[in-house]
């Protein structure tokens, strides 16, 4: 199939807005559905690009793809790209950084936050099956001066920080690498080591990229240093936190909750152990969702294939040979 650009689902509601991007290169959108085997789909389409979410795009899907030179990731992580196998073949790799998602990402890890300090979810279920004035038997900490610890701080975490200040955080602690001490000035925020960062916070959010030295950056060790009143909250990357030492501090009563967004595997298996542990608020992988920024992320998205077409390289281009 010629003149085409293939999504790999799970995607959108619908391409519109990507068809109208590509229209001036009168391209094809192709989505190639998640129950398909996409080796043999991209090697029908032999897709000019690649736009992809959650589905890892190997060295071997883009052999069978020998017109490729583009793939984009709707996002910002490329955590499931094979970075090197694509400049290898001098295929470009994009992000969409600037869709705008900090408000969304920034305001979920807020409500995650609020859901698992009030225990909304609990209170929910116990009024629905008649039970009332559960007051001090469900015991919720004061947050009085607390302290908001952030494991990465770019655009995200800034704007987290900025929600998390106005509910009357008091300080706000990061471990960031590539955060400098000039910025963290300006924006009134304490640079620490990570195991400070941990007996220290109140609240542990978590707004790093998932690579080989952050994965699973919080383990068993770093919750074993937190409060009995320390919440966790990841609206980031699965991958970044142990799951499982994770659940068995929330069972064992050794932090008092989570509030978590993404998962190392997605969908979540029936049996994964955070299905069923206290004080736990879980969602889809949906805090960067709105109308708005799906809109925009798509836009963005087409304008990185347009523009490789056109014989520019892509604004934001990942894996630079």
């Amino acid at each position: 199939m010629a003149n085409a650009v293939a999504v790999l689902e799970p995607g959108y509601a619908d391409y519109s807005t990507e068809e109208k991007v590509l229209s001036a290169h009168a391209l094809k959108v192709v989505p190639v559905a998640a129950h398909q085997d996409a080796a043999s789909a991209l090697q029908t389409i032999n897709p000019l690009g690649v736009m992809v979410r959650e589905r890892a795009v190997t060295s071997g899907l883009m052999e069978v793809c020998p017109d490729l030179r583009i793939i984009v990731r709707y996002g910002v992580g490329v955590d499931n790209i094979d970075l090197e196998a694509a400049a290898r073949r001098r295929i470009y790799v994009a992000n969409v950084p600037d869709y705008g998602a900090e408000t969304e990402v920034s305001e979920h890890a807020l409500a995650l936050y609020l859901a698992v300090q009030r225990r909304i979810p609990a209170r929910d279920r116990e009024v629905r099956s008649n039970k009332w004035g559960i007051g001090q038997a469900a015991l919720i900490p004061s947050r009085e001066n607390a302290v908001l610890g952030l494991i990465g701080c770019g655009r995200i975490g800034m704007a987290t920080a900025r929600k998390f200040r106005a509910l009357g955080f008091a300080r706000v602690l990061v471990f960031d690498p590539f955060l400098s001490g000039e910025k963290a000035t300006a924006e009134n925020l304490e640079l620490t080591d990570l195991d400070s960062l941990c007996r220290l916070s109140d609240v542990v959010s978590v707004h790093a990229p998932l690579t080989p030295e952050t994965h699973r950056i919080l383990d068993a060790r770093l919750f074993a240093l937190m409060r009995p009143t320390t919440i966790v909250v990841n609206v980031s990357r699965g991958g970044l936190v142990d799951e499982a030492a994770l659940a068995a501090a929330l069972d064992q009563g050794r932090i008092f909750g989570a509030g978590i967004d993404v998962f190392e595997e997605e969908p979540v298996r029936p049996d994964h152990p955070l299905l069923s542990t206290p004080n736990t608020v879980l969602s889809d992988h949906t805090a960067w969702y709105s109308e708005r920024s799906v809109a925009v992320l798509q836009r963005n998205a087409a304008a990185e294939i347009s523009r490789v077409l056109s014989g520019e390289p892509p604004r934001n281009w990942v894996n630079r040979w």
